[in-house]
């Protein structure tokens, strides 16, 4: 049993290099996320209501939905903290408390950041996408496979849930893939074998929540995933001019390093980074408050 909702959302950060980094990615989805700290503060957020009485119930029904087991929230809160989990393979608590303006990526940092190869980055990217869709049908309730029903509720995501796509799309995909990232993931899915899929840390984490009887079933499941999205992801760079370099821009503003460091920028972000507990939390606060408010 996780902890209780209202004190993951409590506990949230107000600042770290998580949100540093959402913060940055703002450009992309202007005006999206803002970092909702505080379950209290969120549920006035959300329904507007500022009767303590009101809000009390509403929190009340909303922890009572995450706690019961037979919904998927639990579920999709365990795949939204494994996934990061498998990425912050170093301990670096310390390097996370420190909120200075500058983060140097250099000398003792540097040497204990190793870049990810390709083919394990592309696998990270991909297994993300389907954590994300199968996260989507455990908080609405529908089978784990409906490809269709979540690239379909993709063309309304909005605010934290937009937001960690975009993440998702520059940190994972632009800053260590190139613009061609797309490609590159699908290349590699299609030359993998169920063996090295096995062996990859990030799916180790999340296979027992991944469809497919088996790991060739399985990534067989990310390859279709991943190719349904493929189109949302495109129009998604194009109707924001998305680069490489416009990224790496405002990611300079809090992890002073070079540009022919891109690939060290990326695992440094994977180690230092929990965007998608981070907004996967708000996201399940939000879809939480909103179904306890429409029940009361």
């Amino acid at each position: 049993m996780s902890k209780p909702i209202f004190e993951l959302v409590d506990n949230l950060p107000k600042k770290n290099i998580t949100t540093m980094m959402l913060n940055s990615l703002d450009f992309a989805v202007p005006g999206q996320w803002q970092n909702l700290v505080g379950f209290e503060n969120t549920i006035r957020h959300v329904t507007g209501e500022s009767d303590q009485e009101m809000i009390q119930q509403i929190g009340d029904r909303a922890v009572w939905l995450f706690n019961d087991k037979s919904q998927g929230y639990q579920k999709a809160l365990w795949l939204y903290q494994t996934v990061d989990n498998a990425d912050n393979a170093l301990g670096t608590a310390a390097l996370a408390n420190k909120v200075g303006d500058k983060i140097p990526l250099l000398g003792g940092i540097l040497s204990k950041v190793t870049p990810n190869p390709d083919k394990a980055q592309t696998l990270d990217l991909c297994i993300k996408l389907v954590v994300e869709l199968v996260a989507f049908c455990q908080i609405n309730g529908i089978p784990g496979d409906s490809i269709n029903d979540f690239v379909g509720a993709l063309g309304d995501y909005g605010g934290e849930s937009l937001m960690r796509m975009a993440a998702l799309i520059a940190i994972d995909g632009l800053i260590p893939l190139g613009p061609d990232f797309i490609q590159k993931a699908q290349s590699s899915l299609g030359n993998m074998s169920p063996k090295e899929l096995e062996s990859n840390a990030t799916f180790k984490g999340v296979k027992d929540l991944i469809p497919g009887k088996n790991s060739r079933g399985q990534l067989e499941f990310i390859g279709t995933s991943f190719e349904s999205v493929k189109s949302w992801m495109i129009n998604f760079i194009n109707e924001r001019n998305l680069t490489q370099g416009k990224v790496f821009e405002r990611v300079k503003g809090f992890v002073d390093v070079s540009e022919d460091k891109l690939d060290y920028v990326a695992a440094f972000l994977d180690m230092t980074t929990n965007y998608y507990e981070h907004t996967g939390t708000q996201t399940l606060a939000v879809r939480l408050i909103e179904r306890a408010y429409a029940e009361i």
